[in-house]
């Protein structure tokens, strides 16, 4: 009870010695008053200048309130006024979108903006965002064209290499996401009907988006069959009545079911459709144009497989496996995309000039065989030994600090919800800092500029140069550097 009171007793001392320090801070219009800070309004405008001074002394008055500044501190603070205010300046008027390093190793980090564009989509982006573009017009006939000429005709070239003749024609259209692809599909081609999906393929999407929450949306009416585990073609005939529409198959994305698991074979359910003439579509979600195989990857469909097996429509995503901007892509017979066109939640879904710069460019890229124009796939194709070399010169580059760095074996991830179970070999470089705990080398490492984002594991930060693009070496190795010589 007496220590109680002793601790009221003393809050009079203290209210009087914060008052004291309270008395010492500047207002504002002194701040902005001051010739240097004055100065800064040229360069970043007078109303930026006074909010950045009151975010300073907001901060100097919570530090006093919470006993961090005393009155020796305050004037060492006053001091540097004028370097708070502009250091304040240039953090908010600076970009927030910024770009970091990926040395996480998962390839299509959705956190991190998925997959980085080519070089040659990134110059047709400004090519494009700087001039007036034939978008929507029709340069030999002098009249209005359709925008998605510009990307269905080289998925027409690919396609055409892959997919018999004797196919109905395929056609492809693009809006601005997977679940808007999947959304305008449906909406399209079952609206108020049933649309019949087997129990283990009602996935959740990144967001908590569920695809019964987009059937919903679409006017379409989810019928269940099967069980979560086991799902047999025989399931969905028995589900078809008058009122079926559409027989959906969905990527698992980010899960896989193993074990007792029995699934309807893509055959099996083309077969049905054509027996019963009912659409078959499939959403792959990642959807890849390039065979996974080469690198080491199986049981993930791509594209053309789909097409080729004789799925009337596909659903993808453009900056997943494909590695181009975020786009929702649709591929399939010629009539059932020309309803989906014709349909007016196609112009709400569409995508602007850029999303098409980018697409062309790197479609361009398949069309030439030119893998490794595209980012994400020459990640895939990077060897194990090459990564090896790579972090084997980038330890030798900061030898001697209070780094600790082995290079131990690990795996990549191709991420994006694409072949959940699969991996990729590599070569990590495994930190530890005197000093530090692995979470706040970590921390330091995003502190960096450009910010560098890592693993943390066992106690370790691990760093894999699969997802660094090689001219970033430098700018990891400098920030190494500087936390090993710093601590």
């Amino acid at each position: 009870m007496r220590s109680s009171l002793s601790s009221w007793d003393n809050l009079p001392v203290k209210r009087t010695a914060s008052a004291k320090i309270f008395r010492k801070l500047p207002s504002v219009d002194d701040v902005v008053r001051a010739a240097e800070v004055a100065e800064l309004a040229a360069s970043f405008g007078h109303d930026s200048v006074v909010d950045a001074a009151r975010v300073v002394l907001a901060r100097l008055r919570q530090e006093i309130t919470s006993g961090l500044l005393d009155e020796g501190g305050l004037e060492l603070a006053l001091s540097g006024l004028v370097s708070a205010v502009e250091s304040q300046l240039r953090h908010a008027m600076s970009y927030s979108l910024r770009p970091v390093i990926n040395a996480t190793g998962v390839i299509l980090h959705t956190n991190l903006g998925r997959a980085p564009l080519a070089d040659a989509a990134i110059e047709h982006i400004r090519e494009t965002a700087a001039n007036y573009s034939n978008l929507e017009f029709d340069l030999a006939a002098g009249a209005r064209g359709k925008r998605d000429v510009h990307a269905d005709r080289l998925f027409q070239r690919l396609v055409s290499e892959e997919v018999d003749s004797d196919k109905p024609p395929v056609s492809t259209i693009a809006v601005n996401n997977n679940a808007a692809a999947v959304l305008l599909a449906l909406n399209t081609l079952a609206d108020g009907g049933e649309v019949i999906v087997s129990r283990g393929e009602l996935v959740e999407i990144g967001g908590s988006f569920r695809i019964p929450d987009v059937m919903a949306k679409s006017g379409a009416i989810l019928r269940e069959v099967g069980t979560t585990n086991r799902t047999r073609s025989a399931d969905y005939e028995r589900a078809i009545t008058e009122r079926t529409r559409l027989l959906l198959r969905v990527h698992r994305s980010n899960f896989e079911i193993t074990g007792f698991t029995e699934q309807a074979s893509t055959a099996e359910l083309v077969a049905l459709a054509r027996k019963r003439g009912i659409p078959l579509m499939e959403d792959l979600g990642s959807g890849a144009l390039f065979d996974l195989r080469s690198v080491g990857i199986s049981g993930e469909s791509g594209v053309l497989d789909s097409l080729r097996s004789g799925v009337d429509v596909v659903s993808y995503s453009g900056d997943k496996l494909l590695g181009g901007p975020q786009a929702g892509l649709i591929s399939g017979s010629s009539a059932l995309i020309a309803r989906m066109r014709s349909n007016s939640l196609f112009r709400a879904l569409r995508v602007d000039k850029l999303i098409y710069a980018a697409l062309e460019a790197t479609l361009l890229a398949y069309v030439r065989h030119d893998h490794d124009a595209i980012p994400t796939l020459r990640m895939m194709r990077l060897s194990k030994e090459a990564i090896g070399k790579r972090a084997e010169a980038l330890a030798a580059r900061i030898a001697g600090s209070k780094l600790r760095i082995e290079i131990v074996d690990g795996e990549s991830i191709l991420g994006g919800g694409a072949a959940p179970s699969s991996v990729l070999p590599t070569r990590l470089l495994a930190l530890t800092c005197q000093g530090l705990s692995a979470d706040e080398l970590a921390a330091g490492l995003r502190g960096s500029e450009p910010p560098i984002i890592a693993r943390v594991e066992e106690g370790r930060v691990l760093l894999d140069l699969r997802t660094v693009i090689p001219d970033q070496d430098v700018a990891v190795s400098n920030a190494l550097a500087m936390i090993g010589r710093n601590g």
